[in-house]
């Protein structure tokens, strides 16, 4: 279940408030920060505590697969 485009246009990160990327049925993640937030059931969880660390290759995949 994809997020709706408005939806995602005034998420934001909750630790610095900036915008996200969308992977597609499967994250929302903070480039900046290197943090990716789940979602579950086709709903984001954009918790701190939810937020899971990102390393190197990772940050990489996300960003060739993320929607701009």
């Amino acid at each position: 279940m994809a997020i709706d485009a408005k939806l995602l246009e005034i998420l934001a990160c909750p630790q610095d408030h900036g915008p996200l990327l969308y992977v597609p049925d499967e994250l929302l993640y903070n480039p900046r920060l290197k943090v990716a937030y789940p979602i579950e059931a086709g709903l984001p969880v954009l918790l701190a505590d939810h937020a899971r660390p990102v390393d190197g290759a990772e940050h990489e995949r996300i960003l060739a697969s993320a929607q701009q």
